[in-house]
């Protein structure tokens, strides 16, 4: 104790110690502190407004990724890998767009039951303007993954020099597609329109089907090259065959970058008849025409079914 009782600055500095209270991280703190550790994070019912990556950066990311993989492995025992690996990768960003498909789908049927419920009120307005929102942003991450996945396909296609196929589903872009401005039904229906228009594309249809055996790819070419001068703006059906005269016309397909839709016969729904079914969805379609190449009774029933629907029907090879 000093003079005139006054406490010495030890003893001060331990009074004030003692009776400091303990403080509580403001709401402030905790934000900037939450942004600091893990950037913006949206609440749970509220949708991320951060941008999605640009195509350009997507594009390099994605190239330097494939030639990353490709140094390190080639000339290594490793190399015989390579392809398989790439394939991979590839699916990687396939499989999420589906991921994102399958979000959007129960999207949907969330909004079509808020729909329903649509009372007038606040609070169902609001539960409707959420959905909506969160469709939105369904939409635009599963471009932005589509993006991805293409690009990946081209670094694929470029690395092995071989076309990459999903083993399942389906193979669709959609890089011209936009959903800025969409809401509830309207994004219901445009959705529904903008599937069919990709999966049923404009133009018309040829059909082509040929034999497993049937192998003369410069006659096929041939044929399918005169056909798409008279319709450049075709669409070529085939029977998905993974041999033969129908996948050489995919290959063809492929370099000429024409829309291709292959109906798979259903083995497992409609057993022997199988093949014969899918002749007749594929003529459902009313194509503009069928080539047919030497092959079995399977291409003569698609050719004798396109004939009585007033086909015209082109028969090449075999002594045609």
């Amino acid at each position: 104790m000093g003079a005139a009782g006054i406490p010495e600055d030890g003893a001060m500095t331990r009074m004030t110690d003692d009776f400091e209270p303990d403080h509580v991280a403001s709401p402030t703190a905790h934000v900037l502190a939450e942004l600091q550790i893990y950037g913006y994070r949206p609440f749970e019912d509220e949708p991320d407004a951060r941008p999605l990556p640009e195509a350009e950066r997507i594009a390099g990311a994605v190239a330097d990724i494939f030639d990353a993989i490709a140094a390190i492995l080639t000339d290594t025992r490793l190399e015989p890998d390579l392809e398989g690996l790439l394939w991979s990768s590839v699916n990687v960003f396939h499989r999420m767009v589906g991921q994102v498909e399958r979000e959007l789908d129960r999207n949907e049927q969330a909004q079509k039951t808020s729909q329903k419920k649509q009372d007038g009120s606040e609070i169902r307005s609001v539960e409707l303007e959420r959905l909506t929102a969160q469709g939105l942003t369904l939409l635009e991450r599963r471009n932005a993954y589509e993006i991805f996945r293409d690009e990946a396909q081209e670094q694929f296609e470029r690395l092995t020099l071989s076309e990459w196929r999903p083993k399942t589903g389906s193979l669709v872009s959609r890089r011209t597609m936009t959903a800025s401005m969409i809401d509830s039904r309207d994004f219901l229906n445009a959705r529904r329109r903008a599937e069919g228009e990709l999966l049923v594309p404009p133009g018309p249809k040829v059909v082509v089907t040929g034999g497993l055996d049937f192998d003369d790819h410069i006659l096929i070419w041939d044929r399918l090259d005169k056909v798409r001068a008279k319709h450049p703006d075709m669409v070529l059906l085939h029977g998905g065959s993974p041999k033969g005269a129908e996948f050489i016309a995919s290959r063809w397909a492929d370099h000429r970058e024409i829309v291709q839709i292959a109906f798979k016969p259903d083995w497992t729904k409609h057993r022997k008849a199988a093949p014969f079914r899918r002749n007749d969805a594929m003529l459902e379609v009313m194509p503009v025409g069928v080539i047919v190449f030497p092959g079995t009774g399977i291409q003569e029933n698609l050719a004798d079914k396109a004939k009585k629907l007033g086909i015209p029907v082109l028969r090449f090879g075999g002594g045609a």
